[in-house]
């Protein structure tokens, strides 16, 4: 049986100049999840306008799930405007109001959070308070063994201190940058030396099972309640580093949900995060139709 990991909140159209990739930090993350073999499912929600059908076209030609996409008669699907520097570094402006911030409690997504395996659900997505309350209902219920990621995405104004620290508090693993770290804590009201004693110092705090920070090219740290383990990452000719970080979320849920070590999560997290970084827009279709001969090239 598979493993049913659940990408909660966005859903949303990167415009990148002369193209458009399907994104959304959620859906990136479940279609990562589904390419390593778990049964990756989108709880988002799209206008029904011609954005919102190809956005559900394309989900299910990847091979995910879509029967927990909903869709929205008043208000557009989600679109991002994304310019991307020298370095690959993207910068974004985020629309809104979009259908994603308009996301509905069902009996449709009680019955889906009752049978998740882990959920990943961010902060963007509760930058309304509509989809705040429908995003804390959902977690709320799942069962006990259920695994919830917060994934951290400080965009543009789209965050507080209050909806960081409430969504720390119903997560067990937390995930985000290091140019992310010093805000939280900042936010927190924690003082920042580095970032492995920060790292502990939230684990405390928020009775986290693991913290995740990501160093862009540089790798990642994750830290746990009794150890700590560092990555170099993987040297790769960047594409574009949109959807790296989701990769990289789905590759650590991945390996964590089979009870990997914290060496083994990170060494798997950053090549699938490096993969995605070599690739065009945040859902690449793999090499010779299987994961494994891409991230093989990687090594």
């Amino acid at each position: 049986m598979k493993k049913k990991v659940v990408g909660l909140g966005e859903v949303l159209w990167d415009l990148f100049p002369g193209r458009e990739c399907l994104g959304g930090a959620p859906a990136n993350f479940a279609y990562i999840t589904t390419l390593m073999g778990s049964q990756g499912i989108v709880a988002s929600r799209v206008g029904e306008d011609s954005r919102g059908i190809e956005a559900l076209r394309k989900l299910e030609e990847l091979g995910l799930d879509i029967d927990h996409v909903q869709t929205d008669r008043d208000h557009p699907t989600g679109t991002v405007n994304v310019h991307v520097d020298g370095n690959g570094q993207p910068r974004f402006e985020i629309t809104q109001p979009v259908a994603w911030d308009h996301l509905q409690w069902t009996l449709d997504w009680q019955h889906l959070a009752e049978t998740a395996s882990a959920v990943c659900f961010g902060s963007l997505a509760q930058r309304s308070e509509t989809s705040r309350e429908t995003i804390r209902r959902f977690l709320k219920a799942t069962p006990p063994g259920t695994l919830k990621i917060f994934d951290v995405n400080l965009r543009q104004s789209f965050y507080s201190s209050e909806i960081l620290a409430d969504s720390m508090r119903l997560a067990h693993i937390v995930k985000f940058n290091d140019d992310e770290l010093p805000k939280i804590m900042s936010l927190s009201r924690m003082p920042h030396k580095d970032e492995l004693s920060s790292a502990r110092r939230l684990i405390e705090e928020y009775e986290l099972e693991l913290i995740s920070i990501t160093r862009g090219g540089r790798g990642s740290l994750l830290v746990s309640k009794k150890s700590s383990s560092e990555h170099p990452g993987f040297k790769v000719q960047v594409a574009d580093t949109v959807g790296s970080g989701d990769a990289f979320t789905a590759g650590l849920v991945h390996e964590y949900l089979h009870g990997a070590s914290l060496d083994l999560m990170n060494e798997v997290a950053n090549l699938v995060g490096a993969w995605v970084a070599s690739e065009a827009g945040a859902m690449p279709t793999p090499k010779r139709g299987a994961l494994e001969h891409s991230l093989a090239e990687i090594r």
